[in-house]
């Protein structure tokens, strides 16, 4: 389903022809420069990697819920066998996703208790009916089965109107207990620096971008605003590695829950 990223500061909808085709070159010109600190989201791939950890973690039956194109696939050891999923209207629409299933979190059409792990990587906050997507992941993973979860917090409007919730780790933690799950980890995915540096990088590139696509005369500031992103990721990064994280600012999180081993099916 959703993996967050520069196209979110592109709305297509409101775009005039010729503008939005220039956003979308802009956006596929930039993509190359997400591992740099000239990209506004760097500081997300700075500390954790989703791969490795999804690697790491996910064994034998492996659904993933909102698959978009199939990633998490290239990096399951070869013995997992892996089922994908995504929802017709954002994954085929806006990520070209290549699922073995088209259907909704919130009503998976499997079996109980035959999944032995669930990917469900920023997805929770697209959708209308989150305790029911929860509920119906502890009813397919089996006994002992384990969910790998990550979710934005501090994070802006994207795959819009597609985008409904945020959780604190509190919340979060709730939600998944009252689902029938236990939260083994849970992990902040950057330090409140370097969140406040991403957040800082995406206004400011939020802000070039739409004074191209309105053609209003601040355009003139875009490449200054741009070059500014740099200087505070590099300068957000430095602060971050000396200063210790406030656990009250984080740009998202990690979980790992799993279904208890005594639990019966369908309970």
């Amino acid at each position: 389903m959703s993996r967050p990223g520069y196209a979110m500061i592109v709305d297509k909808r409101r775009a005039p022809g010729s503008m939005s085709e220039l956003l979308g070159q802009l956006k596929k010109k930039v993509a190359f420069l997400r591992r740099t600190p000239f990209h506004p989201q760097w500081l997300l791939s700075t500390k954790f990697s989703t791969t490795s950890w999804v690697a790491r973690n996910a064994r034998g039956v492996v659904l993933d819920i909102g698959c978009a194109d199939r990633w998490a696939e290239r990096r399951l050891l070869p013995e997992c066998r892996y089922l994908a999923l995504d929802y017709p209207v954002t994954g085929a629409a806006i990520y070209r996703a290549r699922p073995d299933i088209f259907a909704t979190a919130s009503a998976l059409p499997l079996g109980d208790a035959c999944i032995d792990t669930v990917l469900f990587l920023e997805v929770a906050e697209h959708l209308a009916e989150p305790d029911c997507a929860f509920a119906e992941i502890a009813r397919v993973i089996r006994p002992g089965g384990l969910l790998l979860m990550s979710v934005p917090f501090l994070y802006p409007i994207h795959d819009a109107p597609h985008d409904f919730q945020r959780y604190t780790e509190h919340g979060l933690t709730r939600r998944l207990e009252m689902a029938g799950l236990r939260v083994e980890s849970l992990q902040a995915t950057t330090s409140s620096l370097e969140a406040a540096g991403m957040l800082t990088c995406l206004a400011l590139a939020g802000s070039a971008v739409e004074s191209i696509r309105r053609r209003h005369l601040s355009m003139l500031l875009a490449p200054l605003l741009l070059l500014l992103v740099p200087a505070v990721n590099l300068g957000a990064w430095l602060m971050g590695m000396l200063l210790p994280h406030w656990p009250a600012f984080t740009a998202g999180y990690r979980i790992q829950a799993r279904r208890p081993a005594s639990q019966a099916s369908g309970s």
